[in-house]
């Protein structure tokens, strides 16, 4: 019997006529712990983002357009539907139970792994007759060998990387508390919560995070998490802050001793379960973005310094890879997707301050490209060895921030499509790179400037522009991102890191992205208001072999001949004489 029909046959023991299983943890993260990965054992899709709807008879799992194929290829031979939301046509969870569920129908999920914005819209779309199980973990029933709750221990972010200690956080995060007259704040995120304490942790792989709540009232702060996790270092530093330490599941009967609380909480971070285990008739609930998420957004000027050395270090070690991988291929010599992601993965581990990979390396050949997130394992790892592009989507946590890159390298002679499709990409990225904005423009109304040559191909890609890069935190963080067809989005401030990332994915055939990260900085101000623009961060070449120069404008060979001028400065002091004469190449005015 296989997964999905041992887990119907315990639904029909309960009564149950659906179940709810997102890619989630008890924060609502999206990256997570072995431990939650449970539509990975139930379906064997890995994909970071997916919920599945299994009900008594059938299956169903929704993914975005980043996981289209990989989904397809993955759950193949398998009797669930794969619902490819944002698709005409398709519902979303919500409007599928909702047509779904009858009267008297049981639908069940652990409150934990769900949170409360997705459960209120969820009550407000059925029938009130339809009865809720909030606290049920079902999936522990036939997962025999589940991986245990993560555990690592913490660690300190000394303020000369943070450029801010606890206090000063603390301190604005109680003004903006008084000015709302709040006197309790919940933190479910785990990288607010890592950001404020300037604590890291390694509870997420290849995200410095640790499992923890938070709850800040006008007098205390309690810190829940395993108490394990704590070395004397730590605690030292938590009681001279004056922060309450307790058990991490006591968080759940905690809340429910609160009595005329005004709480503010991010409903989209909190799970249901403590949501639902406050007591209404006396608390007043205020559901807003976390105040800690623009703070961390904007980086200060000590983080802001420290980043930009990350680029360099990293800069440094991708443009090393490339050059290997240039002349590997000139040579003859062997290689493969997964020995050319070690290798890449072992220079960002010999450079100083490194911390960790951000996440895991994309290292994608030929048609392996057009799955956007596509991760090579010991049955797909393509030998190198024919003309192609070669996506490589990478990054590193160092001390000093964390970094996010792709570069696509053109292995061989390239046809005219390719190379014009490769030059249309690099266009894109010009185009938001360039641009300058009214203070209060959001990365919604600045995605569209990156899409604009894509979509004059009549080509589009099934994803944001772009997203917030958190420091030493989570390589994906908002609220700050590049996405025409978001429901809400954020102001671009000064001092928010946010990547430039535009592609172009043909199916069983290629993948192009080009990668930066990009800072916001002030641009001048005139009568008609403030005025900001971006500078790019992430130094290493972009591939001229690649490049149809008859296609590029005058101003848009001017912005690649600066910025690779600027690679070439900053990064051929640190390499070796037949590196740097190979930097000079691949750096050359066009």
């Amino acid at each position: 019997m296989d997964t999905i029909k041992m887990f119907q046959e315990h639904m029909r023991k309960n009564r149950y006529d659906a179940y709810i299983i997102p890619t989630s943890d008890y924060h609502n993260s999206e990256y997570i712990s072995d431990h939650f990965k449970a539509i990975k054992f139930l379906t064997g899709f890995t994909g970071s983002a997916g919920t599945l709807v299994i009900t008594k008879k059938n299956a169903y799992l929704w993914v975005d357009g980043r996981y289209y194929i990989q989904a397809s290829k993955q759950i193949v031979g398998q009797s669930i539907e794969i619902m490819r939301q944002g698709e005409a046509g398709v519902p979303s969870v919500i409007e599928f139970l909702a047509d779904f569920l009858e009267d008297g129908n049981r639908l069940a999920f652990d409150g934990r792994i769900l949170n409360t914005q997705f459960i209120l819209e969820l009550k407000s779309k059925i029938s009130e007759n339809v009865q809720l199980i909030t606290n049920i973990d079902l999936v522990k029933f036939i997962w025999d060998k589940r991986p245990p709750m993560p555990f690592s221990i913490l660690f300190r972010l000394d303020t000369f990387f943070s450029g801010k200690d606890f206090k000063e956080k603390l301190s604005n995060i109680r003004d903006i508390m008084k000015q709302d007259k709040i006197n309790t704040y919940i933190i479910g995120s785990l990288e607010d919560q890592a950001w404020l304490y300037n604590l890291r942790g390694n509870d997420v792989k290849h995200t410095p995070v640790f499992l923890a709540f938070t709850i800040i009232t006008d007098n205390d702060v309690v810190l829940f998490i395993d108490q394990n996790k704590i070395d004397i270092d730590v605690q030292k530093y938590l009681d001279e802050n004056g922060i309450i330490v307790k058990p991490y599941f006591d968080i759940y009967d905690h809340v429910k001793s609160f009595r005329q609380r005004k709480i503010l909480m991010d409903f989209n971070s909190i799970n249901y379960q403590i949501y639902s285990n406050l007591y209404f008739g006396r608390n007043q609930t205020i559901n807003r973005p976390n105040p800690t998420s623009l703070m961390k957004a904007i980086k200060n000027e000590k983080e802001i310094h420290n980043i930009k050395e990350a680029h360099i270090k990293d800069g440094l070690a991708f443009t090393k890879f490339m050059y290997f991988v240039k002349n590997s291929y000139k040579n003859k010599t062997e290689m493969t997707e997964l020995s050319l992601t070690k290798y890449l993965d072992d220079l960002r581990k010999q450079t100083k301050g490194f911390v960790d990979i951000s996440f895991d390396t994309i290292c994608a050949f030929k048609e392996h490209g057009a799955m956007m997130h596509y991760t090579a394992n010991e049955k797909t790892d393509a030998a190198i060895n024919r003309p192609g592009f070669l996506l490589i989507d990478s990054g590193g946590h160092y001390l000093e921030g964390t970094t996010d890159i792709t570069r696509t390298l053109a292995l061989g002679r390239l046809d005219d499509l390719r190379k014009m499709h490769f030059t249309t990409v690099l266009k894109s990225v010009i185009a938001l790179s360039t641009s300058v904005f009214l203070r209060g423009t959001t990365g919604q109304n600045l995605d569209v400037l990156a899409r604009a040559p894509i979509w004059k191909q009549l080509l589009d890609y099934k994803s944001g522009t772009g997203h917030g890069v958190g420091y030493l935190l989570s390589v994906h963080e908002g609220p700050n991102y590049f996405r025409y067809n978001s429901k809400d989005s954020t102001a671009i401030e000064a001092g928010m890191v946010t990547t430039n990332e535009p592609g172009i994915y043909l199916e069983n055939k290629y993948g192009i992205r080009i990668e930066n990260e990009l800072l916001c900085v002030d641009a001048g101000n005139s009568r008609f208001g403030d005025f900001l623009k971006f500078e790019t961060l992430t130094i290493a070449p972009i591939d001229l072999d690649a490049v149809d120069i008859n296609l590029l404008t005058n101003d848009e060979k001017e912005w690649l001949n600066e910025y690779h001028k600027n690679v070439y400065d900053v990064l051929s002091p640190l390499v070796t004489p037949e590196e740097r004469e190979w930097l000079a190449k691949y750096t050359r005015m066009i």
